[in-house]
């Protein structure tokens, strides 16, 4: 036999026991007690055969990453510690590789974590299959059909933020290779009743809060909604909002989801209008009137909310309004038109809103089943995922509850049965004998619900379809006179109740023992909600809206295909879903997912013994265990066994030479192992008691313990040993380096002194030598210097009578020469930085050199300035020759000019282009603007200002309003004459005109600017381009300006300003405006 890999197993490193069947004692108490103790290490999942109990721990652990679904992928079911990727796992590879159609049944009360268990199972079937585009997209939009459905399905309750409130089959169908093709979708009994009224501290479905919270201010417009959820009557508000919910976000997710799914934008469109329509519809309220024959009628109270149904619907408001307010019953040949008062219209309502939502959810169901149909008809496997209303006891249980509970039974029928078959046939398979199991068949149950004669359900239907009064009470006599023997049926005039003298047992109530305890049922509302009857008016109106998806949804309306018959109640209609289910269910392998809710409070670390115990017990998981221990406890394959446990025998320690399971009997007879405690199966060996497979585990632990220590007294040896041996040759490898070290330190010793010597001696030579040399040097250089004094002896003597003449001339050249050539050197190393306004330059070192070095100075700058001008682009040079202007202008003229060097001339201070303002403004000039800046005119009758546009182009001056942007003065370059202003720090100018000019009418402009400088300077500069001539600019405190036919005097004074350092203007008389300048 080859070796096999040794893998770790769900027996290794276990907290308490991880499956159930392994208990020993078996009992309700230490059944629990195992959950709390794995619940407490975060072990929330163990097993009972092949059957996964599920704890919900209300917050996230890290145990479902990628890489835990690679720990489970290909694994044996027993090989890890309990998970629910493990019963994933061995559905999926049984399916891809037996060939066998699975399904995985989840069951468990409302808050256990059923939804949240059947995403478990989709993702990691996602994970674990095919990969491919088409492939991905089938997954994606099969996942993806899980948003959509919980926000039109699930709804908040107290028991869980996110209860499904229908019941969900999914079958996904998979090729022959294991690649997902599609899926199918079957919804069951959504609780509709939810639509229009909500028990307190629950809320309405998801859809309705995700769309208030999450839609565009345009979408909700367009759907005649607003965001407060208190101005709908179908929505509680005291559980509105949920902690750690965010409506919005997840509103995104589902239009996401839908798109992926395939829905087209216009059936999404679609359908959040018909949720709008059922929102408004419970904002319509009715009032009572009384007709002239007496009866009474109702009318609707505010038509406006009516009225937006209609524009939403497309309906007629005048059909609605009547099919609200009149009922129509047809017989043959003959229709009955009747009233309807108020209580009946406000029944209307509801029943309209319920089944408005119903068959939209219906068709929601549909369309996602369109979308993620196989698109091939080859051949297919399937696996389907249950994920249904577990059983549900709370305090007023009515209809809903009783056919929950009843779906439960008949789930828990097929449980037992299919587990028994289950069991039977791996029996029979590894041909072990098949003993009988004694357990409690709840067929009876099932038969007191559905039996087609005296069933409760035959019973409500019959009670709904007798003609007369029919009401909730008659149909409890009916049923205190047929069941009233059934000993699992109990009311408070049945023959056999225990209670008949107890008036804790209510008359409007029943009790029915179910498997999972009994439960009291309030028989108010079971008529009306097993008729669920909608007017037939109503139908008809909605057939008539305009809205193509509504009109889909009554096709009973259509009046050509009226149909006298009775339409199917509720009750018969949730029994042949719940039959087909079965049906469905028997045909394929089953895997089981019970999930346990720990406590009430959703909360984390919490574990109520009470709750579980209660869950335990209905769920009947106890029971499970002694059917699943009825015959042998525990069968693993030869293989592993004998990989497990060989160990434990000589024999088969450490490697078997032969067939697994005659290594696995040589082990069990070497530990003498009672025959009667196991049995050889075809390919199992089946032990019938846990205590033999604790003994077995008890011995392989301390043979482990034993060989381990074995194992660490041959390594302490080998490492003492390797460890000595290191020593040794560490030793040696020591004693070669330090001699070699020695030596070398030797030789080191020797060469130095032998250096030492060498140097010496080579210094005494070289000092000899240099003796030498140098008194070779000094003889010649002494004969050198007798030869030069006698040559100069001897020239002096020959040339003498030359140099007495023109000594002085060349003394004197030569000394100016050496000072000049000195004088520029020094200028060199002394010269000031390139910046031309450095004042710095050398100080001049002799007189006669003044002239010389004041031109080099003014050189030098006309220099620099000329590579200083050179770097500027043509902008600056403009910008630059327009500061320069100024500064000829007003330079120590005008006191404002120092001001105003340093702020750029931007010119365009209005953005006219930019600004829409002023659109029609830029539209009527053509020309190019100057200037555009918003300056003070003065009136010229009382000196006072008005804000003005001041506009300068190439030819013309504009004046325009600054509110309108509209013209008001237009004067030509040509007319302006002179430019006159005050030398003081005030802004004010005035403009003079030509006379006689078209522009001079009203006479010359007076205004006043922060910019005056630069509009002075640019105002010249453009007149000077236009006219070739230059304006002429007037500086004076005093001057004349025309005011039409008077020439004002305008005086500048200094004066202290009310109003801080704004100059004020004033007119004194008809010849005088004073200007006060602070």
């Amino acid at each position: 036999m080859a070796k096999m890999e040794v893998k770790t197993s769900l027996l290794d490193n276990m907290i308490g026991v991880g499956d159930m069947v392994l208990l020993e004692p078996l009992n309700e108490e230490t059944f629990i007690n195992n959950l709390k103790k794995r619940f407490d290490h975060n072990e929330i999942y163990t097993y009972i055969g092949s059957v996964v109990i599920s704890v919900n721990p209300y917050r996230s652990l890290p145990i479902y990453s990628p890489e835990k679904v690679e720990d489970y992928r290909n694994r044996n079911f027993y090989e890890l510690s309990p998970h629910i990727f493990a019963l994933s796992d061995e559905a999926y590879r049984s399916l891809r590789d037996q060939d066998k159609d699975q399904c995985i049944l989840i069951t468990g009360e409302s808050g256990a974590g059923k939804t949240e268990a059947s995403k478990l199972v989709m993702s990691y079937v996602a994970a674990v299959c095919g990969k491919g585009a088409e492939v991905n997209q089938v997954k994606e939009q099969l996942l993806q059909s899980n948003p959509v459905l919980e926000a039109f399905g699930n709804a908040k309750t107290v028991r869980n933020d996110n209860s499904s409130r229908f019941g969900k089959y999914m079958d996904i169908e998979f090729d022959f290779k294991g690649d997902p093709l599609g899926g199918v979708i079957s919804n069951y009994l959504l609780e509709k009743s939810r639509v229009v009224k909500q028990p307190r501290g629950e809320r309405n479905f998801h859809v309705f809060y995700q769309l208030l919270s999450g839609a565009s201010e345009e979408l909700l417009n367009k759907l005649k909604l607003e965001r407060d959820f208190s101005r709908y009557n179908y929505l509680s508000l005291d559980s509105a909002k949920v902690n750690g919910v965010d409506d919005a976000a997840n509103f995104r997710t589902v239009r996401n989801a839908m798109q992926i799914v395939g829905f087209m934008d216009h059936e999404a469109e679609s359908v959040l209008e018909v949720v709008a329509a059922v929102l408004k519809l419970g904002n319509i309220e009715f009032k009572p009137e009384s007709r002239v024959n007496g009866l009474d009628e109702s009318k609707i109270k505010d038509k406006n909310e009516l009225k937006e149904i209609c524009e939403l619907t497309g309906i007629d408001q005048s059909v609605l309004e009547r099919a609200f307010s009149f009922r129509t019953v047809e017989a043959k040949q003959e229709k009955v038109s009747t009233t309807l008062n108020v209580a009946q219209a406000y029944y209307a309502r509801d029943a309209l809103a319920k089944n408005l939502y119903s068959r939209l959810f219906s068709w929601l169901v549909n369309r996602i089943n369109e979308s993620i149909k196989a698109q091939t008809k080859v051949r297919k496997k399937v696996m389907g995922v249950l994920d249904i209303y577990g059983f549900e006891i709370f305090e007023d249980n009515s209809f809903e509850q009783f056919i929950i509970n009843y779906c439960n039974e008949k789930l828990q029928q097929i449980f037992i049965e299919l587990t028994l078959k289950e069991e039977q046939e791996e029996y029979i398979r590894e041909d072990i004998e098949w003993t009988h199991i004694d357990y409690f068949n709840n067929a009876i149950i099932c038969d007191l619900i559905e039996n087609n004669t005296n069933g409760i359900l035959a019973m409500l239907d019959e009670e709904c379809l007798r003609p007369g009064t029919v009401t909730d009470e008659t149909f409890l006599e009916k049923l205190n006179q047929i069941c009233a023997t059934h000993q699992h049926f109990e009311s408070r005039m049945s023959k056999c109740s225990r209670f008949l003298n107890d008036t804790s047992l209510p008359h409007s109530c029943f009790r029915i023992q179910h498997y999972a305890g009994k439960v009291l049922y309030q028989v108010e509302g079971f008529v009306d909600k097993n008729n669920d009857l909608l007017y037939r008016d109503l139908s008809q109106a909605m057939w008539k809206a305009g809205h193509a998806l509504i009109k889909s949804l009554f096709p009973e309306g259509n009046p050509a295909k009226i149909n006298l018959k009775r339409p199917p109640t509720a009750g018969s209609q949730f029994k042949a879903s719940v039959a087909t289910l079965m049906k469905n269910l028997q045909t394929k392998n089953p895997n089981y997912i019970r999930c346990i809710k720990p406590n009430d409070k959703k909360a984390a670390h919490i574990f109520s013994e009470a709750l579980v115990c209660h869950q335990i017990r209905y769920l009947g998981l106890l029971e499970n265990v002694r059917v699943r221990r009825a015959g042998y406890a525990f069968r693993q394959a030869y293989e592993p066994c004998l990989e497990r446990y060989k160990m434990l025998c000589k024999q088969t320690w450490p490697h078997w030479k032969g067939p697994a399971r005659a290594g696995v009997e040589v082990l069990f007879n070497e530990l003498e192992i009672p025959v009667e405690e196991y049995s050889f199966g075809r390919s199992k060996i089946f032990i019938r008691n846990p205590r033999t497979l604790f003994k077995l585990e008890d011995l392989r632990k301390q043979r482990l313990e034993d060989l381990a220590t074995l194992i660490q007294k041959i390594y302490r040896g080998w490492k003492c040993r390797t460890h000595f041996l290191l020593m040794r040759k560490s030793q040696i490898v020591i004693a070669a380096w330090y001699r070699r070290y020695s030596q070398q330190k030797r030789y080191q010793q020797i060469k130095s002194s032998a250096l030492v010597i060498q140097s010496y001696i080579r210094g005494w030579k070289a000092r000899k030598i240099l003796r030498e040399l140098k008194h070779q040097k000094r003889c010649e250089e002494a004969a050198t210097t007798i030869a030069a004094y006698w040559h100069g002896t001897q020239v002096r003597r020959e040339y003498r009578k030359f140099f007495r003449a023109n000594a002085g001339k060349k003394i004197y050249e030569f000394t100016i020469q050496r000072i000049v050539q000195k004088y520029f050197l020094e200028m060199k190393n002394k010269m000031p930085s390139l910046s031309p306004i450095d004042k710095n330059w050398p100080s001049r070192p002799y007189l006669f050199l003044d002239s010389t070095h004041k031109e080099l100075k003014r050189i030098f700058h006309l220099w620099r300035c000329k590579k200083y001008r050179d770097q500027f682009t043509d902008q600056q040079k403009l910008i630059y020759e327009e500061k320069l202007e100024a500064s000829e202008l007003f330079k120590d003229k005008k006191a404002l000019y120092p001001s105003s060097v340093g702020q750029p001339f931007q010119g365009a201070y209005l953005e006219i282009n930019k600004n829409p303002k002023y659109k029609k403004l830029k539209d009527a000039i053509e020309e190019k603007i100057i200037i555009a800046e918003v300056v003070n005119k003065i009136n010229r009758a009382n000196g006072k200002s008005t804000s003005r546009i001041f506009l300068l182009t190439n030819n013309n001056l504009l004046l325009a309003d600054q509110k309108s942007g509209q013209i008001k003065s237009e004067v030509p370059l040509v007319d302006v004459t002179k430019v006159s202003m005050s030398s003081q720090n005030d802004g004010f100018f005035a403009i003079h005109l030509k006379e006689g000019s078209e522009a001079a009418s009203k006479g010359d402009f007076l205004f006043s600017s922060d910019h005056l400088i630069e509009m002075a300077t640019k105002l010249y500069r453009t007149t000077l381009s236009q006219t070739k001539q230059k304006l002429n600019i007037e500086i004076s405190d005093e001057f004349l300006v025309q005011f039409r036919q008077d020439k004002v005097c305008v005086k500048f004074i200094q004066g202290n300003q009310k109003n801080g350092s704004v100059p004020t203007c004033k007119r004194k008389n008809n010849r005088l405006l004073e200007v006060a300048v602070p």
